[in-house]
C-alpha cells in the first residue's frame, strides 16, 4: 500500500492533545483505509491500537473520537453524519453514535478523515478546527448553559457556516448518559459521550473547512448518486415517511405487541393514540433535517408548554408510553428537557421507568408516579444536575439497580438501556439487542419487523443469519461509509446504490459482500476491545433482560407471552456460530486472524476463547 494513491479519504486524522492545547497530524497507513474504511470502522480501530487497556473513561486517557467515512459531506441520500466515539462511562466497553450534523460537512471540508481528541483541558474550552489549525478557546461564559442557548452563542462567536457539536449540562455534570448534541436536537453518543466531553472540559467542537475531498470518478459518483435519490423519492413508501417519519411505529408497535410500557410490563399501551403517528401529523408545525438529507424525519410540535420539539419514535415511547404517559405534548416536554440538558432520551426513560417501579414497589423513595409528566420533569431536571434522587438516576439503570436491589427489572444490556421495542415476544429482536456492539441498542439491526412477518416465535438458525446480516449493513456499511440507514430501511432502495458510489468515489472496486467481511472485522475488533476492558468474558454477558423470562404479558393479544430461556441460549450459540465466535462470545483465534486482525488481538482471542459454539 505504501505510495499508492487514495482517493476519497485525505489519509490524515487531527490529534489533539487538551492538556498541553497542541494539536498534530497523523498519516495513517493506507492499509487501515482498506480494512476499516471510517467512522466506526476507523474509531474501534484507533481506540484498539492507542487506549490504554482498563483506562478510566472519564479520564484524560480516554480518546473522545468523531470520525467520518468516504460518502460523509458528498451529494448523495443522507450522508451529513460522522460516527462519535470512546469508551463508554455507562458500560466500560466500546461506546459510539450516529450523529447528523453540518459537523460532519464541516470535517471533512476541513481536510480531516478522524478528530481524536485526549488529555483534559485546563479550563471549560471550545476546541475550534479551521482547515489546518487546531486550538482551544475559553468557554467559562458557556459552562452550565443548556444546549440550546450555548448554540445560540456559539453561531454568534463563530458564524452560521461552522459546524457545531456540543455538551449540555448533564455533559458537564458527567451524567453517564448524556449526550453530544447538534442543531438543537439533533444528538448522538448515547452510551455517554456527553459525558466524556464534560470529563474533558471541552463544551463544544467547533469545525469550519473550505476544501472537497478528490474522488477517483467525480461524474460516475454523480451518477450513481443522482440515482439513489431518484429512487427515494420514488419509493411507494416515501410520501408516507414525509408525513410521520419514525413516528408511525407507535401504532405499529402498539399493534405487534411490542410498545414499551410501564417499564416494558407489557407490549401495549392503553393510551397510544394520544402519543401516535396519526396524531403528530394533526399538530405538526414544522419538519427538520440533517444536512444533505432528502427524507427530513425531524418532525416538529409544540409541547405541552408551547415550546418547539423535534420528535422520533424511541424519544416519544421511553418518554411516553414506558413512563405511562399518553398525551404527545407532555411526554414532548421530556423530550425537549433531553435535548437541552444533552442526555440521551433512551436511556433517560429507561432509567426513569426502572425508578418509577422501585418506587412503586417501595424500594426507592421518589416524588412521582406513573403518567405525571409535571413530577418527571422534575426527576429530569435532578438528573441533569445530579441533585439529590437525580444523582443516583444520572448512573443509569444498571447502577442504579444495584443499589436499589432488584435487578430483574432493569432493561438494560451491558449497562445500556434497551430501546424501544418490548420483547417478550420477539426472541430475534431481543438477540439483535444482546448482541449490538454497543449495548441494548436497535440501530444496528432492526430485526423485529422481519421477525413478525417470518414467525416471531421462531429461535431457528435462520433468525440469527438474518440478524447478521443485518449488523453487516446497518452496523458495518453505513457506520463506516458513513450515511444515514434510512433511505435503505424506511424506502427500500437497493443498497447497491452505495456499492456503486463507493466505487466511483475511492475507486476500490468492493462488492457488497467485500463491505460485510470490512463489518465482520469491526464486530470481531470491538468485541475483542470489549473482552480487553471487561477482562473475564462469559455468555452472560449477551443475555436481554430478566423481566423477558420472568414476567409473561398480562395485556393484548399476545397475553401470556415470554421468552424462553433454553430456547434464547441455543439461538444465541447459533449466532456465535455463524460468527466464527467461540460458545462464551470471544471470537474464535482462527477468525481472529482470518479478518486480518491485529497481532495482540489474536493473541487475546488465544487466551479468551472458549470451545467453539
Amino acid at each position: 500500500m505504501a505510495g499508492e494513491r487514495l482517493f476519497g479519504w485525505w489519509k490524515r486524522i487531527l490529534w489533539f492533545d487538551a492538556t498541553r492545547g497542541e494539536a498534530r497530524e497523523w498519516r495513517y497507513p493506507g492499509e487501515m483505509a482498506r480494512l476499516y474504511i471510517g467512522g466506526r470502522g476507523f474509531a474501534v480501530k484507533i481506540l484498539w491500537d492507542f487506549l490504554p487497556a482498563g483506562a478510566d473513561p472519564l479520564g484524560p486517557e480516554n480518546l473522545f473520537i468523531a470520525a467520518v467515512g468516504p460518502l460523509t459531506g458528498l451529494a448523495g441520500p443522507n450522508t451529513g453524519k460522522l460516527v462519535v466515539a470512546a469508551k463508554s462511562p455507562l458500560t466500560l466497553g466500546y461506546g459510539d453514535g450516529n450523529i447528523g450534523s453540518w459537523a460532519a460537512v464541516a470535517l471533512r471540508a476541513a481536510g480531516w478523515d478522524a478528530l481524536v481528541v485526549q488529555g483534559r483541558a485546563p479550563r471549560p474550552s471550545v476546541l475550534v478546527v479551521e482547515d489546518d489549525r487546531a486550538r482551544l478557546d475559553p468557554a467559562d461564559d458557556l459552562w452550565g448553559l443548556d444546549a440550546f442557548t450555548a448554540y445560540d452563542r456559539l453561531v454568534e462567536r463563530y458564524g452560521r457556516d461552522a459546524g457545531i457539536l456540543l455538551i449540555g449540562p448533564a455533559g458537564e455534570k458527567l451524567v453517564r448518559y448524556a449526550t453530544v448534541v447538534a442543531q438543537k436536537g439533533r444528538s448522538g453518543g448515547r452510551p455517554g459521550l456527553g459525558a466524556v466531553l464534560g470529563s474533558k472540559n471541552i463544551k463544544a467542537i467547533v469545525v469550519r473547512g473550505t476544501r472537497k475531498p478528490e474522488l477517483y470518478d467525480p461524474d460516475a459518483y454523480r451518477k450513481a448518486a443522482v440515482e439513489a435519490i431518484r429512487a427515494v423519492k420514488a419509493s411507494p413508501n416515501y410520501s408516507f415517511w414525509m408525513r410521520q417519519g419514525t413516528m408511525f411505529t407507535v401504532e405499529w408497535a402498539q399493534e405487534a405487541s411490542v410498545l414499551p410500557a410501564y417499564n416494558f410490563r407489557e407490549g401495549v399501551f392503553e393510551g397510544y393514540q394520544g402519543i401516535s403517528g396519526s396524531y403528530m401529523e394533526k399538530v405538526r408545525v414544522d419538519l427538520r433535517s440533517c444536512p444533505l438529507c432528502v427524507m427530513a424525519c425531524g418532525h416538529v410540535i409544540r409541547d405541552e408548554e408551547g415550546a418547539l420539539v423535534e420528535l422520533d419514535y424511541e424519544n416519544i415511547a421511553m418518554l411516553g408510553s414506558n413512563l405511562g404517559i399518553s398525551r404527545l405534548e407532555e411526554a414532548a416536554v421530556l423530550n425537549r428537557l433531553a435535548d437541552l440538558y444533552g442526555m440521551d432520551t433512551i436511556s433517560l426513560g429507561g432509567t426513569l421507568g426502572y425508578a418509577l417501579e422501585a418506587g412503586e414497589r417501595g424500594r426507592l423513595e421518589l416524588p412521582a408516579t406513573w403518567g405525571d409528566y409535571r413530577a418527571i420533569a422534575e426527576l429530569v431536571k435532578l438528573t441533569a444536575a445530579r441533585e439529590g434522587v437525580g444523582d443516583l438516576l444520572a448512573e443509569g439503570s444498571m447502577r442504579l439497580s444495584r443499589r436499589v436491589g432488584e435487578t430483574w427489572y432493569a432493561m438494560h444490556v451491558k449497562g445500556l438501556e434497551v430501546s424501544a421495542y418490548d420483547c417478550h415476544a420477539a426472541p430475534g429482536m431481543a438477540l439483535a439487542f444482546a448482541t449490538s456492539p454497543i449495548g441494548a441498542h436497535h440501530k444496528d439491526a432492526w430485526l423485529i419487523g422481519w421477525e413478525i412477518q417470518h414467525g416471531r416465535d421462531s429461535y431457528s438458525e435462520e433468525k440469527a443469519a438474518k440478524l447478521i446480516e443485518m449488523q453487516r449493513f446497518r452496523g458495518g456499511l453505513f457506520e463506516t461509509a458513513v450515511a444515514c440507514r434510512f433511505p435503505v430501511v424506511e424506502t427500500g432502495i437497493s443498497l447497491e446504490h452505495y456499492v456503486k458510489m463507493f466505487q466511483a468515489a475511492t475507486g476500490l472496486a468492493y462488492s457488497l459482500q467485500d463491505h460485510y467481511t470490512v463489518a465482520d472485522r469491526i464486530y470481531a475488533l470491538t468485541r475483542l476491545l470489549w473482552v480487553r476492558e471487561h477482562g473475564d468474558w462469559s455468555i452472560d454477558m449477551d443475555m436481554p433482560p430478566e423481566r423477558w423470562f420472568r414476567d409473561p404479558l398480562t395485556k393484548g393479544p399476545l397475553r401470556g407471552a415470554r421468552l424462553d430461556r433454553d430456547r434464547f441460549l441455543g439461538l444465541l450459540r447459533a449466532y456465535y456460530r455463524l460468527r466464527g465466535w467461540a460458545s462464551n462470545g470471544v471470537p474464535l483465534p482462527e477468525t481472529a486472524k482470518r479478518l486480518g486482525l491485529p497481532e495482540d488481538a489474536v493473541r487475546l482471542a488465544e487466551q479468551k476463547a472458549a470451545e467453539p459454539a
